[in-house]
């Protein structure tokens, strides 16, 4: 479990290191300012969607180092000293069935949301 006044002061490290206010966090990250507010406060604790959104805007920030003070941050590869100045994740390969004949039965399929949620069908 993470240490909620801990966490704060990291995610505080980050705004700060990065020279944001607490509004251009949140319109970066892509939540509404009462959400940085409420979790700087300590009024509420950050959903791993919003912790998810951090590490995606900022790929300085280590996951291990945000929730537990685990690693560096910044992390020791800066996306400023990356060859491509224009960063994306790469994509992933798919995944391919081992079995080349189509033998094996469905059990059930999983669609995952960008937004956190999933629905699973059994055919």
């Amino acid at each position: 479990m993470i240490n909620s006044a801990k966490f704060t002061e990291r995610l505080q490290k980050v705004i700060d290191f990065h020279d944001e206010t607490a509004s251009s966090f949140a319109e970066k990250i892509g939540v509404q300012r009462s959400s940085i507010s409420h979790i700087l406060s300590g009024r509420n604790k950050p959903s791993l969607d919003f912790v998810m959104k951090v590490l995606h805007s900022y790929p300085d920030v280590e996951l291990y180092w945000l929730l537990n003070g685990k690693g560096q941050f910044p992390s020791t590869q800066k996306i400023s000293d990356l060859p491509d100045s224009n960063y994306s994740k790469p994509e992933p390969e798919p995944i391919r069935s081992k079995n080349t004949e189509n033998t094996s039965e469905i059990e059930k399929i999983v669609i995952f949301y960008k937004d956190g949620t999933f629905k699973s069908y059994k055919p």
